[in-house]
């Protein structure tokens, strides 16, 4: 499976993104998928992913309330809607897919990233 990343850009305090990962290869409707990202000199770190069924989520601390995945089958494609951005938020957004439910450690492929720049 290969992933394309787009809709990161540069956006002010408070704006929104919407993030798209489409797949290509063959389908990932049942796999469990989720988004990442790394800020400079940080590790990579989960924040948010969805169940292959897109009944059950699950989104880190920082991005509760003002993220949200979502996923569509016919379109082989995964989104992340963010809203109320902060600085805090500025990093390269990945795309992966094959995650084992609540370890986020491995999956079993990635996308090239996207960066995301927020200004204060």
């Amino acid at each position: 499976v290969q992933l394309q990343a787009s809709g990161g850009g540069l956006v002010t305090a408070g704006g929104s993104l919407r993030l798209s990962c489409a797949a290509s290869g063959r389908t990932f409707s049942s796999d469990h998928m989720g988004w990442f990202r790394q800020a400079p000199g940080k590790e990579r770190q989960i924040v948010a992913a969805i169940t292959g069924s897109g009944l059950t989520t699950y989104y880190a601390d920082s991005v509760k309330g003002r993220f949200t995945i979502s996923r569509d089958k016919s379109k082989n494609a995964v989104y992340l809607q963010m809203n109320s951005l902060k600085p805090e938020d500025t990093a390269v957004y990945y795309c992966a897919g094959g995650l084992r439910w609540g370890t986020w450690n491995s999956p079993d492929y990635w996308g090239q990233g996207t960066q995301v720049t927020v200004s204060s």
